[in-house]
């Protein structure tokens, strides 16, 4: 008899188990190392009903940090199928067993002890299945006996971590706990930032290879289908989403306000925006074309008119600022360099008492234009390597030493740079002292807005005056957390976030 499925797939089995009257009973997990502990679970579940339903949660959903799961959801879905105990496993495509408890309608869902208290689940997702059971009629049971945890197993006897991030998680248990932690990342929802910068569309064209023309020296490609995602200081106001209440944003559309629609409706209710229309432009769309079988880029076309603002634009967005900045208290500042922030504008932005953070990106359209040099005064600012070595003209030099020089030659507060899979410095000026992170990655899909992600978190955190080599630690994995999908396709999650620290921490 078959055991495995997929959720849609398994409809007609929870239809026909239906109607036979029989008593259903569902357990849900990931289940990444079967123990003894899982077993006597599945064992004190199955005397009470007629059918055991296993359900695991798809890989995509596993948030345990690096390395994890170590075994994918179909080799955990086999495991499991092998137990006498378990009638059906059933593969679960969501965070939560939300969606399969209203599916399958157990008449007892099964929890380990270690569930009993909701207020220490920090998704929330307890509450939420709780909530699903309820409605259908059924009841949650709490097993007795739990002693074992896979997380701490694999912990023990795996090592999924680099010395250098052991190291990095090793100094922020010597100064807080977890709880400690959640709390600081709670606090942050009281801050109310003004997002400035260019809203971007990100357009990924995917496409077939079809290899060279017959005709001249050309690769040739079939275009498929295409996703679109929002990217700039659109991006950076979704990360900040998750942490905060309400979010400012300022920016600019096209000359005929093209792709509102899509704006608004990828901003949510959270993100109060306000544009100005550039005169002679489109909305900035940075087209890529990749490869669908391995979602590697091919080439980019951008469609921009990367002039600055006119005089007249330039005094709207003065206006706008000024009435936003009244109910905000943080800056936050991508400045792409095509046309947005002027000289003058800068200036306003650093001069305005609030406490501001800057990430100047230097890209193909205007390298060798692009400066840090707007932004005296500031009291943070985030770029990459390659971006600080531009800007120091330095190739060779160490990097801590370009870090000094640059700080005190723009009288930073802060000055961070991130490294790639080297991980990130922060400078503090005042304590003269360098704080490093370790990448928290275990796999790149895509780079494109990894430094939109770190600048959101970084900037709350900093301003919340919490511990440097904290606030670089959440940022370097806020940061991970974007690289792991297509462009900006997902937002950066609280709820990812905590259940990670959880998992380091405790």
């Amino acid at each position: 008899m078959k055991k495995i499925f997929l959720i849609d797939d398994f409809k007609a089995v929870i239809s026909d188990l239906v109607k036979s009257k029989k008593k259903i009973g569902m357990c849900h997990g990931v289940f990444d190392l079967l123990h003894l502990g899982h077993f006597r679970h599945f064992e004190e579940a199955k005397k009470k009903v007629d059918i055991l339903i296993v359900t695991v949660t798809e890989d995509e959903f596993v948030k345990k940090g690096p390395g994890r799961p170590v075994f994918n959801h179909l080799e955990r879905a086999e495991c499991l199928s092998s137990l006498e105990l378990i009638d059906y496993v059933v593969i679960s495509n969501e965070p939560s067993a939300t969606k399969v408890i209203k599916l399958i309608k157990p008449h007892i869902y099964f929890k380990g002890p270690d569930y009993k208290n909701n207020k220490e689940d920090i998704t929330g997702n307890i509450i939420k299945e709780k909530k699903a059971i309820k409605l259908n009629k059924g009841k949650i049971v709490y097993t007795t006996d739990r002693k074992f945890s896979s997380t701490v197993l694999l912990k023990n006897y795996i090592n999924f971590l680099s010395s250098k991030q052991k190291d990095s998680i090793k100094r922020i248990k010597e100064k807080y706990n977890f709880k400690e932690i959640s709390s600081f990342i709670e606090n942050l929802k009281s801050v109310v930032p003004t997002v400035v910068g260019e809203t971007i569309i990100d357009k990924y064209q995917f496409t077939e290879t079809l290899g060279k023309s017959a005709k001249e020296p050309v690769l040739v490609f079939k275009k498929k289908y295409f996703e679109k995602y929002l990217g700039g200081a659109g991006a950076i106001c979704r990360h900040l989403s998750s942490f905060v209440n309400k979010t400012n944003l300022l920016s600019y559309l096209g000359q005929d306000n093209e792709e509102l629609n899509f704006i608004k409706s990828n901003l949510g209710k959270k993100i109060l925006f306000d544009f100005i229309s550039k005169k002679d432009s489109p909305t900035i769309i940075k087209e890529r074309f990749v490869e669908e079988i391995n979602n590697r880029k091919i080439f980019g076309a951008y469609s921009l008119n990367d002039s600055s603002v006119s005089s007249l634009e330039e005094k709207s967005l003065e206006k706008k600022l000024s009435q936003l900045l009244k109910k905000s208290n943080l800056i936050i500042v991508s400045d792409y360099g095509h046309g947005l922030i002027t000289k003058n504008f800068a200036k306003k932005l650093i001069t305005n008492k609030k406490f501001v953070a800057v990430n100047v990106q230097i890209n193909s359209s205007n390298i060798g234009y692009h400066s840090l040099q707007n932004y005296k005064n500031a009291n943070c600012i985030i770029i990459n390597e390659n971006e600080l070595r531009y800007e120091m003209r330095s190739k060779t030099e160490k990097i801590e030493n370009l870090l000094k020089l640059l700080s005190k030659n723009l009288n930073l507060q802060f000055l961070v740079v991130t490294r790639g899979y080297s991980g990130a410095i922060l400078y503090n000026t005042k304590a003269k002292k360098f704080y490093y992170s370790d990448a928290f990655a275990n796999k790149v899909i895509d780079k494109v807005g990894a430094g939109d992600a770190m600048l959101a978190i970084l900037a709350l955190c900093l301003y919340k005056k919490i511990d440097c080599d904290l606030s670089l630690m959440i940022s370097s994995l806020c940061a991970s957390q974007s690289v792991n999908s297509i462009g900006n396709k997902k937002a950066i999650s609280k709820i990812t976030l905590l259940k990670e620290l959880e998992h380091y921490l405790i």
